[in-house]
């Protein structure tokens, strides 16, 4: 017999029947022993004629589901939110505490790939995942597509179909949703926010403006190479950095440069036999420990699929890996000693993952599990990262090899890191230390690495003055950094510019810039090594794999 509760649930603990309340206290017992990573919290509702089908699921205390909702997926549902009647949340998605989901709205953190030639239902599912923070309303008959972040606080109107991120405090509304008015007004609102719109957007157009000469500065007609700047020798990675730059701000190739030779070069400079894409100069191939060869799986496959183009060999670093061997590899990194260089490997071993499965090389069985099991176990629940700070350097190794570790796992493959409260934490006592972070001393490293993990954590909302002050602060002192038609040196202040400092600090800009909501001042946003969003595959992410839409 239909209950009111089942469409009405708010109430279902106070004002049910204790034969209706038994019922529901067995329903949610026998749904989670016959699910192993289904949990429900205290005083939950989740009416027997919801359609449940998620890999995992998570329901906070007081949240419920009612009738006809369909989930799907990989769900985290935090405390006191409502799933209403005939919503469906599907594919990767975490809802903070106190969410709202009016009846008849959907939020799909999947999508098909739609390229042209093959049928929609012969296509990959693609799935970058959807965050939305504590005290958010969504209304009914409201669509959040895949990708998209919610900031706490948010109201997302009736109807509003939702395609890019919101921030904290917004209302939006429409097709596709903008921003209407403030709930809660920024901290930096107009006349300041307007401020730092403009200098951005300046920014920007200086950058846009000097790209072919800052380019043109680092090449070498005779051997048609870059050099990261003017004198120094040409290597892999600078290639890989003027692809990235004038990508970035020029939409196309480097200008003078042919795309299809380019490509050409670039996939002619990876050993077959290891899939390994040596340094310039020496003979024999140097071994994955090399870190230069680990850092061009990342340099030169960003670089060829900015063209459109993927490594022309598989990389041994994944395809001749077992999950012992991973598991192996990962033991045997430095983590105590040296836990950013163990974070540069990682991020090796993530992007060529990555890099597989886009080309649909076999992988043996539990590979991928082996690396995210292996951090997710061995990530330190009170820093959120790997490693031990040491007297010499503070916190700068374990944060930087955070970086380097979650970005090429967590991050590019599109699953929450596993303490993200605790990586806020670490970062701000981080960014403290005045040996990495006073405007004469800041680096285009420790700055990146302090950025993406707090973007990458953003959604939960924690401490969310403290990161906003602090990207703001950075953000003043790297403005400041350009130097005309020559873009940045890594080291910002006194050193010359170089095109790894200028393709970094475009990054750091976009980061920090969208910490503080304004990032569409800026007209562009990474696409490459440091891009934001996780790198699509023709596989499912390891977050969700859900049905057909």
């Amino acid at each position: 017999m239909i209950d009111r509760h089942d469409y009405s649930p708010w109430d279902f603990w106070s004002t049910a029947s204790p034969e209706s309340r038994r019922r529901q206290s067995e329903h949610q017992a026998a749904l989670a022993a016959a699910h192993a990573d289904w949990t429900f919290g205290d005083e939950c509702f989740v009416s027997e004629l919801a359609a449940l089908d998620a890999e995992t699921l998570s329901l906070g205390d007081r949240s419920y589901i009612a009738a006809g909702a369909y989930l799907t997926g990989t769900l985290r549902i935090g405390a006191d939110c409502s799933v209403n009647p005939s919503a469906a949340v599907r594919g990767d998605v975490v809802f903070g505490d106190g969410v709202r989901m009016g009846a008849h709205s959907s939020v799909l953190g999947f999508n098909h790939s739609m390229e042209p030639g093959t049928p929609v239902f012969r296509q990959p599912l693609t799935s970058r995942g959807i965050r939305v923070g504590d005290d958010v309303w969504i209304g009914s008959h409201v669509v959040v597509l895949d990708g998209v972040t919610v900031g706490a606080s948010a109201v997302l109107a009736a109807g509003a179909v939702v395609t890019k991120d919101v921030p904290a405090g917004a209302i939006v509304g429409g097709n596709p949703a903008r921003l209407l008015r403030w709930r809660v007004p920024p901290a930096d609102a107009a006349p300041g926010r307007d401020r730092l719109r403009d200098r951005v957007s300046a920014f920007a157009d200086r950058a846009r403006a000097d790209a072919t000469a800052l380019l043109a500065r680092s090449f070498d007609p005779a051997t048609g190479l870059y050099s990261d700047r003017p004198g120094a020798d040409p290597t892999v990675r600078a290639q890989g950095d003027a692809v990235e730059i004038a990508d970035l701000l020029l939409g196309s190739t480097p200008p003078g440069s042919d795309p299809s030779g380019l490509i050409e070069r670039l996939r002619g400079w990876q050993d077959p036999a290891t899939g390994a894409v040596p340094p310039f100069g020496p003979v024999d191939v140097p071994g994955w420990e090399d870190g230069d060869t680990a850092y061009h799986v990342l340099s030169t496959g960003y670089a060829l699929d900015l063209m459109g183009a993927e490594f022309a060999h598989p990389i041994g670093l994944v395809a001749d890996a077992t999950a012992d061997s991973v598991i192996a590899r990962l033991d045997a990194l430095p983590w105590d000693t040296d836990p950013w260089n163990a974070g540069h490997h990682v991020d090796a071993i993530g992007t060529a993952l990555l890099w597989a499965r886009r080309r649909g090389d076999r992988i043996a069985p539990g590979v991928a599990e082996a690396l995210f099991g292996w951090l997710v176990t061995h990530a330190d629940a009170a820093s959120g990262m790997w490693g031990r700070p040491s007297a010499e350097r503070g916190l700068l190794l374990v944060v930087n090899g955070f970086y380097r570790a979650s970005r090429g796992t967590f991050a590019q493959h599109g699953i929450p890191v596993p303490h993200p409260e605790a990586v806020v934490d670490t970062v701000l006592r981080h960014a403290r230390d005045d040996r990495w972070f006073t405007p004469s001393r800041l680096d285009a490293c420790n700055v990146l690495d302090v950025a993406h993990p707090l973007w990458l954590t953003r959604a939960a909302g924690y401490r969310r003055a403290e990161v906003d002050d602090l990207a703001a602060r950075l953000l003043d002192q790297v403005l400041e950094g350009w130097q005309p038609g020559a873009g940045m040196s890594f080291r910002l202040a006194g050193a010359e510019p170089g095109l790894q400092g200028t393709e970094m600090w475009l990054a750091i800009v976009w980061y920090l810039t969208d910490l503080l909501g304004a990032s569409d001042a800026l007209g562009y946003r990474p696409r490459g090594v440091h891009r934001p969003e996780p790198a699509a595959s023709s596989h499912h992410s390891l977050s969700a794999r859900p049905s057909a839409q």
